[in-house]
């Protein structure tokens, strides 16, 4: 097994591509160790020590390492790690734990269709750019013209992410949307 390994904008988080399915469908999120109990993979990861935050999208795991270790101490073991788990055969989630792709829940109310949009322009045109660099983006609310959003994996803690924010996702909101006034992030 060929475990591959890309940068992310955030320094703290590693990429890591195990070449088959991590999750078929929508994303886990642990920032820490108890919250892990519902993956053996992510208690495998997190028991390498040093590790702040493991996320998973459909073909990907993403690592986020505490400030004062260098990649060099723990990208072996978390290599050694995903590899051991795949070639176990143990499942990457036990029972309940992925967060569907998007959350298409059903709003009422005046702002009904401004959010249905909101969800379609974040599902087709800015998760996908942000799967690419290792994280997601979650839709937490909307609120007399400010989008409510929640960053994900490598997103989460990035230095970019507020540029991410400000100037990439809230000037397409606000180009297809006009109600849109401003994007914040929100913490889960």
């Amino acid at each position: 097994m060929f475990i591959q390994t890309e940068s992310t904008p955030n320094p703290a988080t590693l990429k890591f591509l195990p070449g088959q399915t991590v999750l078929e469908t929508g994303t886990a999120d642990f920032t820490s160790p108890e919250a892990a109990e519902t993956s053996p993979l992510a208690q495998r990861i997190f028991k390498v020590g040093h590790v702040s935050a493991v996320f998973f999208g459909t073909d990907f795991v993403t690592v986020t390492k505490d400030e004062d270790t260098d990649w060099d101490h723990v990208k072996p073991a978390i290599l050694g790690a995903i590899m051991e788990h795949f070639q176990s055969g143990e499942p990457v989630m036990g029972g309940q734990g992925a967060t569907p792709a998007g959350g298409h829940a059903a709003h009422d109310g005046p702002d009904s269709e401004i959010i249905t949009q909101i969800k379609e322009l974040l599902d087709t045109r800015v998760r996908p750019a942000v799967a690419q660099d290792g994280g997601d983006i979650t839709f937490h609310g909307f609120d007399r013209g400010i989008v409510y959003l929640h960053m994900q994996g490598a997103c989460a803690g990035c230095p970019s992410s507020t540029l991410t924010l400000k100037m990439g996702i809230e000037n397409l909101l606000r180009h297809y949307i006009p109600e849109v006034l401003e994007v914040r992030p929100v913490a889960a």
